[in-house]
């Protein structure tokens, strides 16, 4: 008697998962011919990281500030940089390890300057493993077609606080003297001596 419940059990269960079968044998096929076809990515879908251009002058928008590479967590970004006459940074090599990169975009939100970008594609596989990792001329031209808003910059806060209260003290009225009152006693028994 207590072997008949498992068996039962799984007889059940194997009737279930035949009838699924059986209600998808004869429905349409969802499955894609992957070369001819393709799936459509999503607006934001993550796909390969790219270095984005000025699109009139066709230089790279990045300052080599180094903050993507401060907030990747799997270190993949590995930038060299070097000072020029005019005292900015200026980029010597940059370089993504897509093998190691785990697509996140934190890089993308830590960038200020609209200079890296996490794109649709994803048709990048290869056997060799070191082709995987892309220079900054890699990248720059896989970046020419990525169309782009730049973000408008947000003021300093203090600017902006100092912008805010001029704006505040023009548009509040300036206070006015209080006129002067007749005092009306607030205890009651000194309203019924009042009267």
């Amino acid at each position: 008697m207590t072997y008949d419940l498992p068996v039962l059990s799984g007889i059940k269960n194997l009737l279930i998962g035949l009838w699924v079968t059986l209600r998808h044998l004869f429905s349409h096929a969802v499955t894609l011919q992957y070369p001819t076809e393709r799936w459509t990515m999503p607006e934001r879908s993550r796909g390969v990281v790219v270095l984005l251009s000025n699109k009139e002058t066709g230089e790279l928008n990045c300052t080599a500030c180094m903050l993507c590479a401060k907030a990747c967590p799997c270190a993949a970004i590995m930038i060299e940089r070097h000072r020029g006459d005019d005292k900015k940074w200026k980029i010597d090599s940059f370089s993504v390890d897509n093998s190691i990169c785990c697509y996140c975009g934190l890089c993308e939100e830590a960038c200020n300057f609209d200079a890296i970008a996490l794109t649709p594609k994803y048709e990048f596989s290869t056997y060799d493993r070191p082709s995987l990792t892309y220079d900054i001329h890699r990248l720059q031209e896989l970046g020419r077609d990525v169309d782009y808003t730049p973000r408008v910059k947000k003021a300093p806060a203090a600017a902006a606080s100092a912008t805010t209260a001029t704006t505040e003290a023009a548009l509040t009225p300036t206070p006015t003297a209080p006129k002067a009152t007749t005092e009306t006693p607030t205890n009651p028994s000194e309203k019924g001596e009042s009267a």
